[in-house]
């Protein structure tokens, strides 16, 4: 079955940098069908970045700090968080065709 398990959260400073990962498996890989998710405390479940028509899109508020990749040899996801603010503390989860990871918290203090 489809298997995402997410990683590299963690605590940092604001102005650092994590990486996520979301190795799948189970599934054929396939960027344009994932997606990166966060859930911050209170707060709804929100869409950060995924691939449309083949190219990046991200919300409004990560735009210019994240970057999604993906590498189809690896069946990994990734999001590259730079510049990390204080709002950015969440929750983390890849999202492929209805399933879900578990998520990876990341904290950023201020």
């Amino acid at each position: 079955q489809v298997q995402l398990v997410e990683s590299g959260g963690g605590l940092v400073q604001a102005g650092g940098s994590l990486r996520l990962s979301c190795a799948a498996s189970g599934m054929i890989f396939s960027i344009n069908a994932m997606v990166w998710y966060r859930q911050a405390p209170g707060k709804q479940r929100e869409l950060v970045a995924r691939i449309s028509g083949g190219s990046p899109a991200y919300a409004d508020s990560v735009k210019g700090r994240f970057t999604i990749s993906g590498d189809h040899a690896k069946t990994t996801l990734y999001l590259q968080m730079d510049s990390l603010k204080p709002e950015d503390t969440a929750v983390y989860y890849c999202h492929f065709m209805g399933y879900w990871g578990k998520g990876t918290l990341v904290t950023v203090s201020s």
